[in-house]
Formats: structure tokens, C-alpha cells, sequence
């Protein structure tokens, strides 16, 4: 099966920055950069206008955005170390994981489908499950991972399972039931920048400065496939809905669409050359899946029929 993409719309100047976050819901595409704002622009306007903006939000910028798949709350990591809550109904803040003091700065962050649960990992490499529904917001789980940068990480579908990805290679998976590591991932050996649960929970895809995406079997945790064509750091991965296909994001400028039943490359996107550092599926009920970048600039594409070039 085959997968072509045409450009539908550019944002050039979104923000004062580069994008490096980037949260999608059914209406929403949620942006973050260098600069304090986090910027909300429609999902479902072809124009993708912008709808609002959560000012000040991070006061040195934001990494990384995360939200729900109900799309009702989105969390937000920011370059200060600080995690935010939003309730995207109300357009409003609704809390603040405060963990500075006790594990470092937070970087990545993962929310629940259900938006109840959120993971976080830091630069001294605690990951921690937290209860956004409890007042204050109740640590759940607190896991080590020898001390080395968690770069990324990721909750499943259902919330039973964590992983992480580290700067030294390191990829745990964790059961957030019994509090126990199921898997320590080895074979990677360079930076983890990307780590995404398939739909059903059933297999991890893993992408970093090895320039490939391997994929592992959660159960075993078993490495079972690589996908290779990237020519520089893989920055993100995502799954879409039916867990069909893959999309990856790089610094080589190009986004690529992989194919679990081929294992193959069925589109790339993307030739200005710049940084993409985020991609995510949009989808569009009946009538296929959009993609949308963050890098220099905010990139919608419209998913065609025919041929497709990988």
C-alpha cells in the first residue's frame, strides 16, 4: 500500500523561532518554540488560522507538547524545566507538575489517551507516572534508569506501560501496575530522541542519532526490524491510528512515511533541507490522514491518491 502527500498550506512565521513542540487534536494543532508562546491553530480550516494563544506560557520556551487523544488536555514541557496543564475546552491553564527540585529539570512528557495520566523523564533520568485528576497532583510511579538523560518517552494506549529513551542509548520498558522494568533495550548505543507505543501496545518504535527506526516486540523485547533512509538524527516517530504506518521526522530535512506491512518507505516529504523535529498524523475520518510538521515553519499536507515516492 501506497501513501502520497501534497502540500496544503505553510505557516512561515508561526513563531519567533524555530518549532521544536508539537500537539494535534481534531480541532487544534498546538505549537511551541524558543519563545514564551504556545500558539493554537485550527486542525480543520484549510487556512489553519490561529485560534489562541497561551502567552507566557514557558518562560524560556517550549520542547515538548503532548495531548490527549480525547483532545480535551495537553501537557507542555518548557526549557526552565517546568510542566504545564492546559484544558483545551476552556482554553485555560489547569495546573503545573511541580518536580524540579527532586529530579532535575523535566523534559519529555507523554499524557494519557484519556488525558488522567502523565509520564515524565528527566536530565538526571527519573521517569515518573503522575495522577492529573488528584489535587495536588499525586506522583504514582518513580522509576530509575541510572542516571543518564531521559530524552523522550511515552505512555500506551491504555496506560499499563511506560517506556523511555535516553542519551546513552538506553530504551526501559516499564508496567505501570507492578512499578517493575519489563525490558532494559540494548544495541542502540547513540542518543534516543523519539519513542512511540503502537496503538495496541504490542510493538515500540525507537529513533535517535543512529539514523534508523527499530522497531521491538514489547512482549520479548525483542529488536524484530529496522527501518533505514534517513541520512542524519531521526527526531520524532508516531504511529497512526490503525498502527498501519509510521511517520518520522530528521534533521536531514525530510519526513518519511513507512509501511508496517511492506516495511518499506511508501513517502518522503520535504526538501528545503532544514530541520523537521516534529511530525504527527492528522486524521480525517473517512476520507484518509493528514500530516502536519513543525521545524522552521508549520507545514499541513494533504493526503492524495496514486503512486507514492519513498
Amino acid at each position: 500500500m501506497s501513501k502520497q502527500y501534497l502540500t496544503a498550506h505553510s505557516i512561515e512565521n508561526a513563531h519567533e523561532s524555530s518549532i521544536y513542540a508539537l500537539g494535534v487534536t481534531s480541532t487544534l494543532t498546538l505549537t511551541g518554540s524558543g519563545s514564551p508562546a504556545i500558539k493554537l491553530h485550527s486542525t480543520q480550516d484549510p487556512d489553519h488560522p490561529l485560534m489562541h494563544t497561551f502567552d507566557n506560557a514557558h518562560t524560556l520556551g517550549c520542547h515538548h507538547i503532548s495531548v490527549s487523544k480525547a483532545g480535551r488536555r495537553a501537557v507542555s514541557s518548557g526549557f526552565e524545566g517546568s510542566v504545564m496543564i492546559w484544558d483545551l475546552e476552556h482554553l485555560e491553564p489547569n495546573g503545573e507538575i511541580d518536580d524540579v527540585n527532586e529530579s532535575g529539570r523535566t523534559w519529555p512528557i507523554s499524557i494519557s489517551a484519556d488525558g488522567s495520566r502523565c509520564l515524565t523523564g528527566s536530565h538526571n533520568g527519573r521517569v515518573r507516572v503522575w495522577d492529573l485528576e488528584k489535587t495536588p497532583i499525586l506522583k504514582l510511579r518513580d522509576y530509575e534508569t541510572k542516571n543518564v538523560f531521559a530524552m523522550c518517552v511515552d505512555l500506551s494506549h491504555d496506560s499499563k506501560l511506560a517506556a523511555s529513551g535516553h542519551e546513552n542509548g538506553g530504551v526501559y520498558i516499564f508496567n505501570n501496575e507492578t512499578g517493575r522494568m519489563l525490558h532494559s533495550l540494548t544495541g542502540l548505543i547513540k542518543p534516543v530522541r523519539g519513542i512511540a507505543f503502537s496503538p495496541t501496545g504490542k510493538l515500540l518504535a525507537v529513533c535517535g542519532d543512529f539514523q534508523v527506526v527499530a522497531i521491538y516486540d514489547v512482549h520479548s523485547g525483542e529488536q524484530v526490524f529496522n527501518f533505514v533512509g534517513h541520512n542524519s538524527w531521526v527526531f520524532s516517530v508516531c504511529w497512526n491510528e490503525t498502527g498501519q504506518f509510521l511517520a518520522t521526522s530528521s534533521f536531514d530535512g525530510k519526513t518519511k512515511v513507512w509501511s508496517m506491512d511492506s516495511r518499506s518507505c511508501v513517502t518522503t516529504l520535504g526538501e528545503s533541507g532544514k530541520p523537521v523535529y516534529q511530525v504527527s498524523f492528522v486524521p480525517r475520518p473517512g476520507v484518509g490522514e493528514d500530516l502536519v510538521t513543525v521545524g522552521e515553519q508549520i507545514v499541513y499536507y494533504r493526503e492524495a491518491s496514486g503512486p507514492a515516492k519513498g
